[in-house]
């Protein structure tokens, strides 16, 4: 199954969505720190709809220990700079599909380590995505390609 991961996430709602969506579909799900908000247990328990004790949780300390600990699994990060549709790449079970901040994305840094880069295709005024919609369909799409596994 495919895990999502959050770059230095700002918006604490938005965490919690993503949790839940981790923990209804079952996919594991990683927060790279620092996050632009306090974690607090019980707000995020909040914004999570009590879905937190249902999610295989991880937190990191920073992008480094992120990458050690994922060492040999493919990165996939979802961004507005991709080159490559999410509907038109081959998605593994094991992938690690990554998410940036709401408010900057990811540096350079993290784009250079990413196995590939995604886009979701947009009409020409919009800009993006809520980043939680946005993990859902591209989880989605990952989930169809591997059996759900």
């Amino acid at each position: 199954m495919p895990d999502i991961a959050l770059y230095h996430p700002d918006i604490a709602r938005n965490t919690g969505a993503m949790m839940r969506l981790c923990a209804c579909l079952g996919a594991p799900m990683h927060v790279i720190e620092p996050c632009g908000f306090v974690w607090d247990e019980d707000k995020m328990r909040r914004s999570g709809m009590d879905y937190m004790d249902q999610v295989a949780l991880v937190r990191y300390a920073s992008w480094t220990v992120f990458c050690d600990k994922m060492e040999g699994r493919r990165i996939i990060l979802v961004t507005t700079k991709g080159d490559t549709p999410y509907t038109g790449f081959s998605f593994r079970s094991d992938d690690i599909l990554l998410m940036g901040s709401e408010s900057a994305g990811v540096p350079d840094a993290v784009h250079a380590r990413a196995a590939a880069r995604l886009v979701i295709p947009m009409r020409g005024a919009c800009r993006s995505l809520n980043v939680a919609t946005a993990a859902a369909m591209v989880l989605g799409e990952a989930l169809r390609q591997t059996g759900g596994s």
